[in-house]
């Protein structure tokens, strides 16, 4: 009997412990493993702890986004293919030399990938753009 006091005093001293957040040093409420009193502290520690990304790195995720955004807005039919012209890709601030990853069919074709949305060069100026089956 004396063995399961001592428990009930463990557990109730466990449940009276205060933990506090790692940001703001507040009192916690909630579950037990919580770091954080709410999701403003928890943004705030992780991009204090994380490196900050170099300028170079910042462009280009920008381009990527950007590339990426112009070809969502070019895929509109339900086959999910396209063709333009470049021309029109660049008017719309698609930079043609940045993109995630290539592609190359047993044609020899080489496939530019901006994440899920790609884009084969034509001829005649033109751009088969295409978003990745499965997606």
């Amino acid at each position: 009997m004396a063995a399961s006091k001592l428990l009930q005093k463990m557990i109730m001293n466990a449940m009276n412990e205060t933990k506090v957040c790692l940001t703001c040093n507040k009192p916690i409420r909630g579950r037990t493993d919580k770091r954080f009193c709410d999701d403003q502290c928890r943004s705030t520690y992780h991009n204090q702890t994380r490196p900050p990304l170099s300028d170079f790195a910042r462009a280009v995720n920008r381009h990527l986004q950007k590339n990426r955004a112009v070809l969502m807005q070019l895929v509109t039919d339900p086959s999910g293919r396209a063709v333009v012209t470049k021309a029109k890709m660049e008017d719309m601030g698609f930079a043609f030399h940045y993109h995630t990853h290539t592609y190359t069919n047993k044609k020899g074709n080489t496939y530019f990938y901006t994440y899920e949305y790609g884009w084969l060069e034509l001829p005649q100026g033109k751009c088969l753009v295409l978003k990745r089956e499965g997606t």
